[in-house]
């Protein structure tokens, strides 16, 4: 019998410029700076966006929230909550987590396929302005 591997779905750019457009509008409309980072299943890059104004560190920072999403298959606010709860022994995982709300795995049809992350706000309007990029795929993808 022949090996048969799994059809694997990806992130495109042309998916990470929909989510990032309506991740920047919701920003925009709460007058919030901040910087949006798409990354695909491997935690790489498919796009950065730094909105005028928003502090450099926030671009490091967004990225390590959608790479987290990606590599711990859950919303970063979960990593946040544990280490909140006192679960104090998570610091020392590995892979360098950013344990700050704001970055969303990304899933299509039940396959992980990259992560949303951003920073410049408040960590729970972070989370407001990713799940507005998620949205917007998943109401593009409907």
């Amino acid at each position: 019998m022949p090996l048969v591997l799994p059809a694997k779905k990806s992130l495109t750019l042309e998916a990470a410029k929909l989510m990032a457009a309506a991740a920047e509008a919701t920003a925009a409309g709460n007058g919030w700076k901040v910087v949006i980072a798409v990354v695909d299943d491997g935690g790489h890059a498919l796009l950065v966006h730094r909105l005028d104004g928003t502090q450099s560190s926030s671009v490091p920072t967004a990225m390590g929230k959608a790479r987290s999403a990606v590599a711990y298959k859950r919303p970063t606010r979960i990593l946040e909550e544990m280490i909140n709860q006192g679960r104090f022994s998570f610091l020392s995982a590995g892979g360098d987590p950013v344990a700050l709300q704001g970055g969303l795995p990304v899933e299509v049809d039940g396959q992980l396929v990259g992560g949303i992350g951003v920073s410049g706000v408040k960590a729970s309007d972070d989370e407001i302005v990713a799940r507005a990029g998620l949205d917007a795929l998943r109401d593009a993808l409907a």
